[in-house]
């Protein structure tokens, strides 16, 4: 199993519309075939500052997602509204492997 977590810093005065966009990604990948989490969280903090938590299977699982067309469409999208690049780091699961677990 593949976790992939992101880190998003945006402008301030696009909040409100990442959040819309974001949640249509959300549900879209929640249809994916492999994927086991998505997970979209806020920062208490900093209403900037967003993280997705993504659980999958397999590597080709996170291929098949970077390639969906609704993940493409929210990366062109949010891109612009970003405050700095987002950071992406992969994670390999080491517990639970249990898929029942997630």
């Amino acid at each position: 199993m593949i976790v992939n977590i992101v880190y998003i810093h945006l402008k301030h005065a696009y909040i409100e519309e990442f959040m819309d966009v974001t949640r249509l990604n959300h549900q879209n990948s929640l249809q994916e075939i492999g994927n086991l989490r998505f997970d979209f969280l806020q920062d208490a903090d900093d209403p900037t500052k967003f993280v997705l938590y993504e659980a999958f299977n397999s590597k080709m699982a996170v291929d098949t997602h970077q390639q969906s067309a609704h993940h493409k469409s929210w990366k062109e999208t949010v891109e612009p509204w970003m405050a700095k690049k987002c950071e992406s780091i992969k994670y390999e699961v080491v517990a639970p492997l249990s898929h029942d677990l997630w």
